[in-house]
């Protein structure tokens, strides 16, 4: 497999909950590569959680710290990067997004209220009904999602092992082998 991404990063992309952390983890250890979560590189960088950032500063600074982020990491190569939800609705992170392969992780919504139940730390579910708010985000960004290279539909058993082997199995129907190189030898007359 590594032969044939060829050093490329992988950028898992969906909605808040997807698992793209616990996925991504298993990915690059798989790969033997390193292993981003931009939410965690943000909240390093500004000494601060993403909610402290939403209610400090708002959620336009936070589009603008993590696009930063997100422009600085797409430099590394061999690396899987887990992007928070969001990340797709700005047009140029898809500039640094299509650095790599992206794939987008898509868990049905019903799935997505029950882990994200009693998830206090997720600032755009805050003081408000979680299944209606899910959809409304869901709704915003299901075109933008589509964009990825490539789509998992993830069931609510499946382990992050066999989400990481549907991956693996599917990176192949998307990526061309290196093409072989000919020479030809031209005789001067």
């Amino acid at each position: 497999m590594t032969d044939l991404i060829r050093g490329l990063s992988i950028f898992l992309v969906g909605m808040m909950g997807t698992g793209k952390t616990t996925v991504g983890q298993v990915l690059a250890k798989q790969l033997g590569y390193r292993f981003f979560d931009t939410d965690v590189l943000i909240e390093r960088v500004t000494q601060q959680s993403i909610s402290e950032i939403f209610t400090i500063q708002g959620e336009e600074a936070f589009r603008d710290i993590e696009s930063q982020i997100l422009m600085e990491v797409c430099a590394c190569t061999k690396s899987v990067i887990a992007t928070g939800g969001g990340i797709v609705l700005r047009p140029k992170n898809w500039s640094y997004l299509r650095h790599g392969l992206v794939i987008w992780l898509d868990v049905p919504t019903n799935v997505l209220v029950q882990r994200l139940l009693l998830d206090t730390t997720r600032p755009l579910l805050q003081e408000t009904e979680l299944k209606p708010k899910l959809e409304t985000l869901m709704d915003s960004r299901k075109r933008l999602y589509s964009e990825a290279d490539l789509h998992i539909s993830i069931e609510n058993a499946q382990t992050p092992e066999e989400i990481v082997a549907q991956i693996l199995d599917r990176i192949p129907l998307i990526i061309l082998p290196e093409k072989a190189s000919y020479s030809v030898k031209i005789e001067e007359n």
